[in-house]
């Protein structure tokens, strides 16, 4: 497999895991596994956009690009148009923002769910 292959598939989980962030206390609710794993995603979320980490996907995505020489305007189609879905062109202050009132909407769904568990019990 190729580094430009490896790139784009690295791309397209990076945009699925966060879709996953995003939108995955839609598909947990019955589901304890899957709601136990969105919160820990959760969590990580909010600590790779508070904290000092970057995240690994975002280092495998640059290690790769790299290694081909990739750039967003030489690239192929995926690197091309995924990179904008996952990196906007927003300034990083609103995208920690986003980011971060995304995941705590996420982890207020839960709360709530767990109240109403508790209450039904």
């Amino acid at each position: 497999m190729t580094y430009r292959i490896l790139a784009e598939v690295v791309l397209v989980v990076h945009l699925a895991w966060i879709v996953w962030v995003i939108a995955g206390a839609y598909f947990t609710r019955n589901r304890p596994f899957l709601a136990g794993f969105h919160i820990a995603s959760l969590i990580w979320g909010l600590l790779v956009e508070l904290g000092p980490w970057p995240c690994p996907l975002t280092l495998a995505e640059e290690f790769l690009e790299g290694k081909v020489g990739i750039d967003p305007y030489r690239g192929g189609f995926l690197v091309h148009y995924l990179n904008s879905i996952v990196y906007p062109n927003l300034p990083e202050s609103v995208l920690i923002t986003l980011g971060v009132a995304v995941c705590m909407f996420n982890l207020l769904v839960y709360i709530e769910r767990f109240r109403r568990w508790r209450a039904n019990r």
